[in-house]
């Protein structure tokens, strides 16, 4: 199997994962920078004890990785409050719609950090999967939360990516879980500061959820995620993650009772039809 065709399978399983995530802004009754810091810590820990278990490098090379590391972990700290805070504000559906317009957005900066112009095809899929979101977007009055949500949600994507365009160009030497075990630590230190609800009191129930968020949907689909953009631009991995507020939106129907409407299944059928075109023409590239 070619590299970027297991990268692919890596991407999607983080995908999946990835769509469940959203479910424990609802589920946890912690604001979102709370559920940040300590599911953050709690990947951190799971990650450290993968890498003890599996005998692999945690120091990095150098102190500039390090610095990196740091800039990496702020950055997806940032992204992951403003994740939750949007979904808290406008509700799952709307608040990863609005998280997925990162897609677009590294369409649109990633050229200029490689010095190529946008391609065609990754500029068509862009169209595409904007008119998705579009058709997936209530109507929203000025100033309410559903309106804060998403722009929340819109500085969420911007952020995450930025942080996989830098990981993508300084930090890609790096394994999933070595370089995520550094960015689950920082964004956890870095924020820690701010929390309102102290571990101590904490509910066992939300801790049990933490639990689960930490390490089965944080720990296990960015390490995978990190890993797959060894082999694949930024550009591809955000296309192809656009299976995620699919995946969100029927998990939250099933266990949260949330009901589609038609213009979610129709931009939903959008935004599959760009992720598979994505995946196809990787794929196509690597088996002529």
């Amino acid at each position: 199997m070619h590299p970027q065709q297991q990268s692919l399978i890596y991407l999607h399983i983080a995908v999946l994962l990835f769509g469940g995530t959203a479910l424990f802004a609802k589920l946890i009754n912690l604001n979102a920078l709370d559920i940040t810091v300590y599911r953050a810590a709690i990947a951190g820990i799971a990650i450290l004890f993968l890498l003890l278990w599996q005998n692999k490098a945690i120091k990095l090379n150098s102190t500039k990785d390090y610095l990196i590391a740091l800039f990496l972990g702020a950055t997806v700290g940032i992204h992951w409050v403003t994740y939750f805070a949007g979904m808290q504000m406008a509700g799952i559906a709307i608040g990863m719609i609005a998280f997925f317009t990162y897609p677009v957005i590294t369409v649109f900066i990633e050229p200029f950090f490689n010095g190529n112009k946008p391609k065609v095809n990754d500029l068509l899929s862009a169209c595409v999967v904007i008119t998705g979101i579009y058709l997936l977007i209530p109507t929203a009055d000025i100033g309410n939360d559903v309106t804060l949500g998403v722009l929340t949600g819109v500085i969420s994507a911007f952020f995450f990516a930025f942080r996989n365009i830098i990981h993508k160009r300084y930090f890609s030497q790096y394994g999933g879980p070595q370089t995520m075990f550094y960015q689950t630590m920082v964004a956890s230190i870095v924020l820690c500061a701010f929390i309102e609800v102290p571990v101590i009191n904490v509910s066992t129930r939300d801790i049990g959820l933490l639990l689960i968020a930490g390490v089965i949907f944080t720990a296990t689909p960015h390490s995978l995620f990190a890993a797959s953009l060894q082999y694949l631009s930024a550009s591809t991995a955000g296309l192809i993650s656009c299976l995620q507020p699919l995946y969100g939106t029927f998990l939250a129907f099933l266990l949260l009772h949330e009901q589609p409407s038609l213009l979610t299944l129709l931009g939903g059928a959008m935004v599959i039809s760009a992720a598979f075109y994505e995946t196809w023409s990787v794929t196509r590239k690597h088996t002529l």
